[in-house]
Order: C-alpha cells, then structure tokens, then sequence
C-alpha cells in the first residue's frame, strides 16, 4: 500500500475538486447501484471493501510501528462496521431507503462542509488533528446533512417527519465528522497524510468512508431502537 507523508506546502483551495468530483461521479453511481440491488451484490462490495479497509488499516499500523493491539482494535471496528451495514441494509421493508439515505447524508455533509470551509473559512476546529478543517465546515456539513435527510424523508417514506429527520440527519453529520477526526488522528501518529491512493482526489478506502465508519453503527443503535420495517427518516 502506497502511503505519502504530509506536504507541508500550501495549495489553493480548490486545487482538487475538479478530481474529487469526477472520482465521485464514477463511484457514487455504482455504489447506489449496489445498494439499490442489495442481496449478493452488495454483500460482495461490502466484502471487498472492508477488506480494502482493513488493508490501509494494517499499513498505517506498518507505518506508525504500533502494538499489535492498534491493528486488532482497527480490524474489530471494520468487521463491526461491516456487520453493523450488512443488518441494516437486509431489512426487506426499510433496509433500501435507510442505507441510500445513510449514504446521501453522509456524502452531503462531507460536501457541505468542504464547500463551507472554502467558502466562509475561519477559526479551525480541531488544529493539532485536522489544520484543513473549519468550525464554519462542520457546521455547513451539519445543516447540509439535515436538509439532504429531510429530502429523502419527503421523498422515500409517504408520511415524513421532517424534525426528525432533521434531527436524524444532523446527528449522524456529527458522528460521521468525528470519524473523520478520529481517522486524522490516525494518519497523524503514523506520520502519513493519506491512508492510500486507491480514489484520485480522496486518498484511500479510509480516507473516503471514515464518517460513514462512525456513522453507520449510530444509524444501526438508531434502526435497532425503532424496530425493524421502519425507516430511519420518517
């Protein structure tokens, strides 16, 4: 696995969205695709991806030279997070709309807070971990992700509860903006900047789902507390 140490020379805000965003188009299609089919199709990408997870993991426990209870912690979370979005998304009634809803919110609120923080800037949130990210970010990733949730509580349930789908969707931006520190955290103490190069513009496999990481298991608790057949936006 390819890893790069950070670059400490500045680059212009907006030097890679035009990569980003064509890395995006190509994917996002495919992976609704997947989880629009469900069934064997999405276990099989649920099963390589979380092998490709556990791969970067292992480098960066490589690179930072950790104990081999970081690498056992590393493996867990990705074995509970590919459980925990395995269950989800085998619910027969509502497994489809909370699993492309999970992912719309989670993309919306990483987009939200990428344009917010290029756009207003100031104060950052959390220097020592993340010197690239912004109060003004999270907070436009928080509101994207409650809009992007009250949209598809309107359009994928027929009785929507948009507070609570506002409420939903702006706690799982939360929870998927701390993964996003938590795997900042990571990178740093193993003095690398990416976890991988696999995606153009988002570096690799971690680097791209570490909110969904921590957001997943918080959408799984919230479906578990609701019962099954229920969609998590209505």
């Amino acid at each position: 696995m390819a890893v790069g140490l950070a670059d400490p020379t500045p680059r212009p805000a907006w030097a890679d969205l035009r990569i980003r965003a064509l890395s995006a188009v190509v994917l996002a299609p495919l992976v609704l695709a997947a989880i629009w089919l469900g069934g064997v199709v999405f276990l099989v990408l649920l099963g390589i991806v979380s092998f490709g997870l556990a791969y970067e993991w292992a480098g960066l426990c490589r690179a930072g030279r950790w104990r081999r209870e970081s690498l056992v912690l590393g493996i867990g979370a990705v074995a509970v997070w590919a459980v925990a979005l395995g269950w989800l998304r085998s619910d027969p009634l509502a497994g489809r709309a909370n699993v492309i809803g999970l992912a719309l919110v989670i993309w919306g609120s990483d987009i939200g807070a990428y344009l917010a923080g290029r756009l207003i800037g100031g104060p950052l949130l959390a220097p020592r971990i993340s010197p690239g990210k912004t109060w003004a970010g999270a907070a436009g990733g928080v509101a994207t992700a409650a809009l992007i949730a009250a949209g598809a509580a309107t359009l994928l349930t027929p009785t929507p509860n948009l507070p609570a789908a506002l409420v939903v969707g702006a706690a799982l931006s939360v929870c998927g903006q701390i993964g996003d520190l938590a795997e900042s955290v990571a990178k740093r103490r193993a003095g690398v900047k990416d976890s991988g190069r696999l995606i153009p513009g988002h570096g690799g496999l971690l680097d791209r789902l570490d909110a969904v990481m921590a957001a997943v298991p918080a959408a799984t608790l919230l479906s578990l507390v609701l019962g099954r057949g229920v969609v998590l936006w209505q």
